[in-house]
């Protein structure tokens, strides 16, 4: 049975929709980074998404040509997540799009290493006859932070954020952003299929004690 990292690292994943706190260990991604309005069709941050999971299927179907990757284990491509931020701000105001920047990443199992990217990538546009060199290998350790569960449109995400900012402030924390500490979210739901008032996003802020 293929690895599924949803089910095995729940409490990364799937948690209650409350405020939690968690400490994040390090973790490997494919990452594209870019700015803009993510619902502008035909724009930067969907053209992302199709970057990365085109890296990721050929790294899980390497199994099935030639190529062979040292630790190799079938493994559930990971859904997609993405860090988020606006310059000048802490946090981010919904209402200004525009001025999105993004990392959109899927995590990668810890086998994978800089070079297998490599050979993905170039296997990825030899197949598809398409530029994947936007797709990036990221590093990345999150440490302390509280997360929840959001259900709903993304627009609605405010009153999620809210909630956390209430229990950091209940048990003693603060939020603690900075440019490599950032707004996290993670999608459940295949948003093509399901109503907006279905959709299911783990939301995940850096903290510290005050």
């Amino acid at each position: 049975m293929a690895f599924d990292f949803k089910k095995e690292y729940r409490e990364f994943y799937l948690p209650k929709a409350k405020p939690e706190l968690v400490t994040v260990p390090r973790m490997n991604y494919l990452a594209v980074r870019g700015a803009g309005d993510p619902n502008e069709e035909g724009g930067a941050y969907k053209a992302s998404i199709g970057l990365l999971y085109g890296v990721a299927y050929t790294i899980k179907m390497s199994k099935l040509g030639d190529h062979r990757i040292e630790g190799y284990f079938d493994f559930v491509v990971p859904p997609l997540e993405g860090f988020w931020w606006q310059e000048g701000l802490e946090g981010f105001d919904y209402r200004r799009k525009e001025e999105f920047h993004w990392i959109s990443v899927i995590r990668l199992p810890d086998f994978v290493t800089e070079q297998d990217l490599n050979w993905a990538r170039n296997d990825a546009e030899r197949k598809k006859k398409q530029d994947f060199s936007p797709v990036e290998f990221l590093s990345l350790e999150e440490g302390l932070c509280v997360q929840m569960l959001h259900v709903g449109p993304f627009d609605r995400e405010p009153e999620s954020v809210a909630k956390m900012d209430e229990f950091l402030r209940e048990w003693g924390y603060e939020n603690d952003f900075s440019p490599t500490r950032l707004h996290h979210e993670i999608y459940l739901s295949d948003v093509r299929k399901l109503p907006p008032e279905r959709w299911k996003t783990v939301i995940r802020h850096p903290i510290r004690r005050k």
